[in-house]
């Protein structure tokens, strides 16, 4: 019993909400830098989850994602976030080339504070689980199309409804591809909230 104890660990729904925003954080900048949809030198290599990863060092990509990020996981400790989907479009004709989907489940029973509010996971079986999904996110070059055309990215947040956006946040369409490949990854769970993914792409760039 004292090892599998020593295995465990409680996630509350905060501990939780930041666990999964910084997966996001992580995979967001690894799906900027495969994609070559920031320069290469613009990233600089941060050790997580056993891997080498690489994160922005752009100053106005990071003030893009900062307060990005701060919503998401404010979001997820209130049970709003549904889903989160990165967007990469054409400069030119801003048509929609990819598309991350990360679609979210929150345990509904789990509450903020009392008898319910925590669940039963080794955090370091979380991480390894969102190392997975990093690895496959990094391996995608080998079936995605080659961008050669100058590309840019949005993000699009799913809430329930009747969620308050923040000030200077605008309505958007779903981007959907016409025709498009999907490919599934795998998923992750921090036995509060479980995080599934796939990707969409024209084939024909």
């Amino acid at each position: 019993m004292a090892t599998e104890a020593a295995t465990r660990s409680s996630i509350s729904l905060k501990g939780s909400a930041a666990l999964v925003q910084e997966f996001f954080y992580f995979g967001i900048n690894s799906i900027l830098y495969q994609r070559g949809i920031y320069p290469a030198e613009s990233f600089s290599r941060e050790k997580r989850y056993g891997l080498s990863l690489l994160v922005t060092n752009d100053d106005k990509l990071k003030s893009f994602l900062d307060p990005l990020l701060k919503q998401i996981e404010h979001w997820l400790s209130c049970r709003l976030l549904k889903r989160l989907v990165v967007v990469i479009l054409n400069v030119q004709n801003k048509e929609v080339l990819e598309r991350w989907q990360f679609d979210i489940e929150t345990d509904k029973d789990v509450t903020e504070s009392g008898a319910n509010s925590t669940r039963e996971k080794s955090e370091k079986v979380i991480r390894q689980e969102m190392s997975d999904v990093i690895r496959q996110i990094t391996a995608s070059v080998t079936f995605l199309p080659l961008l050669e055309q100058a590309c840019s990215f949005d993000v699009l947040i799913y809430t329930h409804k009747d969620t308050e956006a923040p000030s200077g946040w605008s309505e958007s369409d779903a981007c959907i591809i016409e025709d498009s490949q999907e490919v599934q990854l795998r998923s992750f769970s921090t036995s509060v909230h479980k995080v599934d993914t796939k990707v969409s792409y024209k084939a024909d760039i």
